[in-house]
């Protein structure tokens, strides 16, 4: 499960790598994860070698596209909606074209077209290599589509157009696909298979980054810790690698320890991590290095053993524990997130309070909380009754989303009366005269401006806080700058 966001919504945002021979106008709206959003700038990417420059102004555009998401309905109907505004502006603007990306492509494919007759172009996530071609067909008159998915793809080869910067953060993606087929998920049917990209293009764009700015890089992959380079190949076929491959082989520690120390006053977190393919070294590596914020985003799905089963979650509520445990231990001021689902198939009220005493124990400093949501071709929607009534799983979501506000303002409150690092990334949102950025555990802090700026790491006192934001004054320049 992932944080549904709508990334083109940045009005202080920057569009980065604009070239000046292009004469034609891309306008993209990405939604659902931060992979979705990487996808996008490596779409900005190769069609600016078509001639094509971003725009924020949709009016203007010759070509829309809608990266999109399938992890919910909800995430659906949004795109839905989205679609029905394009129409409106290609009433008025009938050259116009409008293409569809990503999961909710390659899930429903050419019956896109018959179901949204605005739509011209359907592209899957491990197609875009193919977008100079499909646009020629949609400049002809003709419907393109193409939506194979790709066992080696990772496009290590394609750098990105960085849309909707700050200039300080950026995403880097390290893997692609899922092999784990939760139930209830359908990202393995959508991003096909993991695989890694090679360790020695992520060092390139990671500088390149740096060169150019830029301070913080997120690490990304539907299961970054499944990460495995051997030179090439998807990680199932790593029983085949020579002794030679597999001796050299780079895990998702190894890559860690490589990036904190390629670029040691630049900051790295990752984002997302499974709690069956979790390790040590990972732990470890990030206790290592300062450079390697202490975050992990790590989803539990349920706190029952029983429904973590019929999820096909391969570990247990006592294994998790024992992985939250490991973490308090080496990283006591780790900050960890969540992702729950309330009312799965099945799920009792015995269930349901599993969950809640798992919340107990960790007391996660934030979430992402949602009700089920059945998808199709899961194997939850072709084996599982859809059977917690609606009024049901409102209640027990309710409950959830209670418990974690009353863990996050517990957790919010141990940061009071320290001084912690802060890199600032822009305004506050609700005020002009204070600065707005992220500690180490990727707690929001607020704080006057004074005379720092943008990208600067400074040492902000904190003085007060809400459950998801931290207040406070700087007290000087860290020693990262």
């Amino acid at each position: 499960m992932e944080k549904i966001i709508d990334e083109n919504k940045q009005g202080d945002s920057l569009v980065l790598d604009q070239k000046k021979d292009n004469t034609r106008k891309l306008y993209i709206e990405s939604y659902g994860c931060q992979m979705n959003f990487s996808d996008s700038e490596i779409v900005a990417s190769i069609l600016a070698k078509e001639g094509f420059n971003t725009t924020q102004q949709m009016e203007e555009a010759d070509l829309v596209l809608v990266n999109t998401c399938s992890i919910r309905e909800k995430a659906e109907q949004t795109v839905r909606k989205r679609l029905e505004a394009f129409n409106a502006v290609k009433r008025i603007n009938p050259k116009m074209k409008v293409g569809v990306l990503g999961c909710m492509a390659e899930r429903l494919k050419s019956k896109f077209l018959e179901e949204e007759k605005i739509v011209d172009m359907v592209v899957g996530p491990d197609a875009y290599k193919d977008l100079p071609n499909l646009v020629a067909e949609v400049d002809e008159g003709r419907d393109a589509v193409n939506v194979i998915l790709s066992k080696e793809e990772t496009y290590g080869d394609v750098a990105p157009v960085r849309l909707n910067s700050n200039g300080v953060s950026a995403f880097v993606s390290i893997t692609r696909g899922c092999d784990n087929m939760c139930t209830f998920c359908v990202v393995p049917f959508t991003r096909g298979r993991e695989r890694s990209r090679d360790p020695q293009s992520i060092i390139e764009e990671i500088n390149d980054l740096w060169n150019r700015g830029f301070k913080e890089v997120t690490l990304l992959g539907q299961n970054v810790d499944s990460y495995l380079w051997y030179g090439g190949g998807l990680k199932k076929d790593f029983a085949k690698a020579s002794e030679m491959q597999k001796a050299t082989a780079i895990n998702f520690a190894g890559l860690l320890d490589m990036v904190a120390q390629a670029q040691p006053k630049m900051r790295f977190r990752f984002s997302t991590s499974n709690p069956q393919d979790m390790t040590l070294d990972v732990i470890e590596a990030m206790a290592e290095h300062k450079n390697i914020c202490k975050y992990i985003h790590l989803p539990v799905q349920s706190g029952s053993n029983r429904i973590l089963n019929a999820m096909n979650r391969l570990h247990t509520r006592e294994e998790y524990f024992e992985l939250i445990d490991n973490i308090r231990k080496i990283i006591p001021d780790c900050a960890i997130s969540q992702d729950m689902i309330a009312g799965f198939p099945t799920e009792t009220e015995e269930d349901h309070q599993d969950t809640l005493s798992l919340m107990e124990y960790v007391k996660y400093d934030f979430g992402f909380m949602f009700a089920y949501s059945e998808r199709p071709g899961t194997l939850a929607e072709r084996k599982m009754e859809d059977d917690v009534p609606q009024d049901v799983k409102k209640r027990r979501l309710t409950e959830i989303i209670n418990l974690q506000q009353k863990h996050s303002l517990y957790r919010t409150q141990q940061h009071l009366g320290k001084v912690e690092e802060v890199l600032i990334e822009g305004p506050s949102k609700k005020s002009d005269a204070h600065w707005m950025g992220r500690n180490t555990q990727n707690t929001v802090v607020v704080f006057p401006k004074e005379n720092y700026k943008v990208g600067d790491f400074v040492n902000v006192k904190i003085n007060d806080c809400t459950s998801a934001t931290l207040i406070g004054e700087a007290v000087g320049y860290s020693d990262n700058n």
